[in-house]
């Protein structure tokens, strides 16, 4: 009786656990749960924000919360999942690559954008720096040349609920002069000069931020601004090295 009394007993302190005979261990209470993998991206992402981000010069906290919050994982190829949250570009295919995250934050800081803004980016990509713009901005109009990229980015902007953000697929040298004129535009990939019109499509006091240079060699970040009566003035904000910009830019390099 006393034997069966010592049964009930440990079974109910156990739970769930595994008493085959009351001679058992507590095997399933003894096994360390396996952590979720969004757990785990989640605590990489909050951890590159602090360290790569927040840590340097990044001081605009709508920036930094929009790092904290998109979800880098979901842009980037299923094989390079695991690097997402590195403070380092990623191939994304055809000769493309993903921004390391500092420079994401960064051109997104310049801008200087307070969220009742329309931006324009000029070079999709995987559809990762669009999300950052979408959280920092009212809306976001955003040009991709490679048609594959472009597809993949609508879908992968869709499946993260992002709605503020619509993607053209195109040459972005031209802009896209259907929704101009921008408060802020970004260019992700480097023209050895800066398209005219994308400075035309420019609003007064807007903010044009852009690598301009020559192919895979050193390019200057710089950061046009238009004033009230339509001039335009450059500053250099740091050395880079993006990929070059294709199609009609690539024509016209010097």
């Amino acid at each position: 009786m006393r034997s069966i009394v010592l049964c009930v007993l440990l079974a109910l302190a156990a739970a769930a656990a595994w008493l085959p005979g009351c001679h058992g261990r507590l095997a399933d209470a003894a096994e360390p749960r396996a952590e979720d993998p969004e757990d785990r991206f989640t605590r990489d992402r909050l951890e590159m924000v602090e360290r790569h981000l927040a840590a340097r010069d990044i001081t605009d906290e709508r920036v930094l919360e929009a790092m904290r919050t998109v979800r880098r994982h979901q842009f980037v190829p299923a094989r390079a999942r695991t690097q997402a949250y590195l403070d380092s570009p990623l191939s994304i295919g055809h000769e493309q690559t993903i921004s390391q995250p500092y420079i994401v934050a960064l051109m997104t800081q310049l801008l200087q954008l307070e969220g009742d803004e329309t931006v324009l980016e000029v070079g999709t990509g995987s559809g990762y720096q669009a999300a950052v713009l979408a959280a920092v901005a009212k809306e976001v109009h955003t040009i991709e040349i490679v048609p594959e990229l472009c597809e993949r980015a609508t879908e992968a902007l869709a499946a993260e609920q992002i709605e503020n953000v619509h993607v053209h697929c195109g040459d972005g040298y031209q802009g896209w002069p259907d929704a101009a004129p921008y408060d802020a535009i970004m260019v992700t990939a480097a023209p050895e000069h800066v398209p005219q019109p994308l400075l035309d499509q420019l609003a007064a006091g807007g903010r044009l931020v852009i690598p301009v240079g020559p192919q895979y060699r050193a390019q200057d970040l710089q950061v046009w601004t238009k004033d009230a009566e339509g001039e335009v003035a450059a500053k250099d904000v740091l050395p880079v090295l993006f990929v070059p910009m294709t199609g009609e830019a690539r024509g016209k390099a010097r």
